[in-house]
């Protein structure tokens, strides 16, 4: 499959070339181990990760081979420094607590060009230890889309930079499972099938976080 994923003249000048080695800084500081890399399926698919601290993003695009496009809350685009550069890294920005349809059509569209794109079905940072409720953006994307569906549980983040945390306790390990690609466009295009492929994925990212981290490290 062609991939024809969108990039900006600053990102492709300036950005590109610097991240192999921001991110193999990155896994070396924050001491970042990921299993499941050969899970990973060829053409463009959709990453649902559970979601506990501001690091994760980075992290996850700091052990992924290319790059990935985030769904991220419109407010962090109006951060200084950081928002102005999310355009550039990919972010695609998203009004939480509403039906973003202009963002949802743009996830879509980058999907369908190559891009692999990563959702947080939580929609907002859970407590240490907890997940919440999904919403519907994931189901839908993975309905809509056709694209596979990569589970992802990240261990460690919320002890490294919890909520409420601006500085990050350098010394705790990070660590990224990877989990098996599925479809979910057998499920039927409507509000129904959105909720049940939403919380089937959440299911899947649960079961990582239990019984899903030795069955991947066994075949690594």
């Amino acid at each position: 499959m062609p991939t024809d994923c969108p990039i900006s003249l600053f990102s492709k000048v300036f950005l590109a070339p610097m991240c192999p080695v921001v991110k193999m800084v990155f896994r070396n500081l924050f001491r970042i181990n990921v299993y499941g890399l050969k899970n990973l399926p060829k053409d463009s698919y959709i990453v649902a990760s559970n979601h506990r601290s501001y690091l994760d993003p980075p992290v996850l695009n700091s052990v992924f081979p290319k790059h990935l496009t985030f769904i991220a809350k419109e407010e962090l685009f109006k951060i200084p420094f950081l928002g102005p550069l999310l355009p550039h890294m990919g972010a695609i920005p998203i009004k939480r607590g509403s039906g973003d349809i202009q963002a949802l059509e743009l996830s879509l569209e980058l999907l369908n060009r190559g891009c692999n794109l990563c959702v947080f079905p939580e929609g907002t940072r859970a407590n240490p230890g907890e997940f919440l409720k999904p919403k519907l953006g994931v189901g839908l994307l993975a309905i809509k889309s056709q694209k596979p569906v990569v589970p992802i549980y990240i261990d460690g983040t919320d002890k490294v930079l919890p909520r409420g945390k601006k500085i990050p306790s350098i010394g705790h390990p990070i660590s990224v499972y990877i989990g098996k690609p599925k479809r979910y466009d057998f499920l039927e295009d409507n509000l129904r099938g959105y909720r049940e492929a939403s919380n089937i994925i959440m299911e899947e990212i649960k079961r990582l976080s239990k019984h899903g981290q030795e069955e991947i490290k066994g075949y690594i």
